[in-house]
């Protein structure tokens, strides 16, 4: 079974284009679940509820979280409820990177 760390871990390598900051650093991942031994639900949101790249962002998710040992199926579901706030929601360094103060 895989942790929520190791799946953490690997939605690191997964960049909103626009912004150029993993979307763990952004703060965009809201929930990590593993409702069986081989499966992973992820659920995460947009900088925008028109952002464009959804589509995209979506399928690297299940990509990124599919290389964890043990995952076989990965679903993610896109959610904006609570919405995104970069001030509330963003590691230090994204704050950084996006000049949050």
């Amino acid at each position: 079974m895989a942790s929520e760390q190791e799946v953490l871990e690997a939605l690191k390598t997964v960049f909103d284009p626009e912004i150029g900051i993993n979307i763990v650093d952004l703060g965009l991942v809201y929930a990590i679940e593993t409702p069986t031994d081989d499966s992973v639900k992820v659920e995460f949101t947009l900088t925008s509820p028109a952002c464009p790249v959804g589509p995209m962002i979506k399928a690297q998710i299940e990509q990124a979280a599919s290389t964890v040992e043990g995952v076989d199926h990965v679903e993610s579901e896109i959610v904006f409820s609570p919405p995104w706030d970069p001030r509330e929601m963003c590691s230090d360094e994204a704050k950084f990177e996006l000049g949050i103060f």
